[in-house]
């Protein structure tokens, strides 16, 4: 705007000597000053059209900001989404072989009970198998309801079995998951009773230690912590055993 005013009133100096036999000084003054007034006038609209040019180009800035995060989003969506359908088919592939599996076990376990005149052999060590993996298959689904009836059941119809020491395990865990701390550490001492060298003996001490607390057998958990660091001394049941005994000081 001063721009302007300058070639005003440069023109003005040019144009007043040329036109001197039109107008008087007097005039001249006043037609400068009338000019003069007019451009003051120009000078807020000038300001007002920079600002609101500098506030569209803000607008546009953040117009085009928000075009990025909303592309960035699109894509995160979109990885979300085909993330989520690779979970649900993972879970459907493996709903679908547990139920396979425990339908299995059902029509071999109900084979064996209704066989007439020794057609079927229960101490068939594939039924055993299959009976075990059937009740385990519930412990890795976190179905503690199931998991306890089945293994409970397998307990039962083969005392004899060669996962007995992994079946009392699992047994004690489901029962802990189930908030039932005593049957629990009956069954991790049961464990560890029969079958002292099972190679989860040294969990099993650690978990049984953790019953006692809950039952408030203080003395009793501090025995068998240090019984088990003593005992298995490089195992990781060991190093969590330290921490436990550090946190009961």
């Amino acid at each position: 705007m001063l721009q302007l005013r300058a070639f005003i009133l440069l023109g003005l100096c040019f144009a007043v000597p040329a036109q001197a036999g039109l107008f008087s000084d007097d005039e001249a003054r006043q037609q400068v000053q009338k000019l003069e007034a007019r451009v003051l006038k120009l000078e807020p609209l000038e300001d007002a059209i920079k600002q609101q040019t500098k506030s569209l180009l803000d607008l546009q800035s953040q117009l085009d900001d928000l075009k990025t995060q909303l592309r960035d989003l699109r894509g995160q969506n979109e990885e979300l989404a085909h993330g989520l359908q690779d979970a649900e088919k993972r879970e459907k592939d493996f709903y679908v072989d547990l139920d396979t599996r425990v339908r299995h076990f059902e029509s071999t376990d109900t084979t064996a009970s209704g066989a007439a005149n020794g057609a079927v052999d229960p101490s068939d060590p594939a039924l055993e198998d299959r009976a075990f993996e059937a009740a385990y298959a519930w412990v890795k689904t976190g179905n503690s309801g199931n998991a306890l009836k089945a293994l409970q059941d397998f307990i039962g119809k083969y005392p004899d079995s060669v996962h007995m020491p992994n079946a009392l395990y699992w047994l004690a865990v489901t029962q802990y998951a189930l908030k039932d701390s005593k049957s629990a550490l009956q069954s991790y001492q049961t464990l560890l009773s029969a079958y002292p060298s099972a190679p989860r003996v040294a969990d099993a001490m650690l978990n049984m230690a953790v019953c006692q607390q809950d039952l408030k057998q203080n003395a009793a958990a501090q025995k068998t912590l240090k019984q088990l660091i003593a005992k298995y001394p490089n195992s990781a049941a060991a190093d969590k055993a330290h921490k436990l005994l550090a946190v009961s000081k």
